[in-house]
């Protein structure tokens, strides 16, 4: 009999070992994760505190032991915002590192050209930090968005600003990439479905920092409100020229804009109202009070940085690895693609740091769907409206 069951435990490890050993990015004792990363250009603000996050969460999991006894290996890549270097970032990652999948990537443009490297080989893209609806769309098995999309989520808050905030007509500007014409898109649909006219698209370019021409079309073409689609850091520098010229334009940012950076930055330069964001996260500020776990993960990042607040990009980086390690540990320890991706379709949790929900099936490979209209108040982003 005790020879019996030590057969039968060499044979189940031997298929363990088979069902692994044809697995790229799987070991006995390891499971390679890929990103492709922003660490240098103008989205730098999401990616070096994601990154970070996502390192101590992994670092937190690894030494309790790892998942299934095997212990993860992020391995990053920095595209400096540029598609070229995503592409090779990508080829490195996929085809040279041999990742198990790609977690939090940054950029629409960038996954876009990602797919085609990640498509063939079914390489699950976990999180990527953007919104765009192509993401999940058109759907495929390896595709995981982490939220509401951009689309969605700027649609419906451009409709809550002309019933709430007095927005009477839209111009947009924007960055005239995949990523700018999502939120191009939902102001426009959005001001043609409220039968309101729109006025213009204002294209400029990543390394652009004088705006006064831009918000003098604005004013020439009499709109109230503008649809924004810009980096962090000229968000905050449009924002700030439209006070200086004594306009009072309302702004609306897509989750790429939802950021702690701009809010800090804008309360610096004196520009305290005004401006809105349409998410799928709430801003963690002024719920840590109210939220031990938040609390809890604060004083982690406080003890690790020095920062006594996480920034968005922290909050999103720690999302999106506490997903991946669900679905890994909901996968078994026998872990392929395929128990991964059934893993992922049953994940069902709240998230208490993004103050959202998570739920998905094999029809919805959207982890959250309620989108959070926020503003900024003195320096911070408050919460107005949650649209389930």
């Amino acid at each position: 009999m005790k020879l019996f069951k030590a057969l039968a435990a060499s044979v189940a490890m031997a298929i363990a070992g088979a069902a692994h050993a044809d697995t790229p990015g799987v070991s006995d004792d390891e499971i390679k994760i890929g990103g492709a990363h922003d660490l240098s250009g103008i989205f730098a603000p999401f990616s070096v505190p994601a990154v970070q996050a996502a390192q101590m969460y992994f670092d937190e999991v690894n030494a309790n032991g790892g998942v299934h006894g095997r212990k993860i290996s992020y391995i990053v890549e920095d595209h400096g915002y540029q598609v070229p270097k995503a592409v090779q970032a990508g080829n490195k990652l996929i085809n040279r590192d041999g990742v198990f999948a790609m977690l939090l990537n940054l950029g629409t443009p960038h996954n876009i050209a990602l797919f085609q490297l990640m498509g063939p080989k079914g390489v699950p893209n976990v999180n990527p930090l953007t919104a765009a609806r192509q993401m999940v769309d058109p759907p495929a098995p390896w595709k995981f968005a982490g939220t509401a999309s951009y689309y969605d989520a700027v649609k419906e808050t451009a409709k809550h600003m002309v019933e709430n905030e007095g927005t009477k007509k839209f111009c947009n500007m924007i960055l005239p990439t995949d990523f700018g014409k999502e939120i191009e898109g939902a102001v426009i649909d959005a001001s043609a479905d409220l039968g309101m006219e729109v006025g213009p698209t204002i294209s400029h370019k990543p390394d652009e920092t004088d705006f006064t021409g831009a918000l003098g079309k604005v004013k020439s073409a009499g709109c109230d409100t503008v649809g924004m689609a810009l980096g962090i850091g000229q968000i905050i520098n449009a924002v700030a020229t439209a006070r200086k010229l004594g306009m009072d334009t309302k702004f609306v940012l897509s989750s790429a804009g939802f950021h702690t950076v701009v809010a800090k930055g804008l309360a610096a330069q004196g520009v305290t109202d005004g401006v809105f964001a349409g998410a799928g996260w709430q801003d963690i500020e002024v719920r840590i009070a109210d939220t031990p776990e938040l609390a809890e993960w604060v004083q982690k990042w406080n003890a690790a940085t020095g920062d006594a607040l996480p920034g968005t990009g922290a909050l999103l980086g720690h999302s999106g690895a506490e997903l991946l390690v669900a679905a890994l540990e909901a996968a078994g320890p026998d872990l392929t693609r395929e128990n991964f991706i059934a893993a992922m379709e049953g994940l069902n949790y709240a998230d208490p740091i993004m103050g959202n929900t998570v739920s998905m099936s094999a029809d919805d490979h959207v982890a959250a769907k309620e989108i959070f209209v926020s503003k900024i108040e003195n320096g911070s982003w408050q919460l107005i409206a949650t649209i389930e």
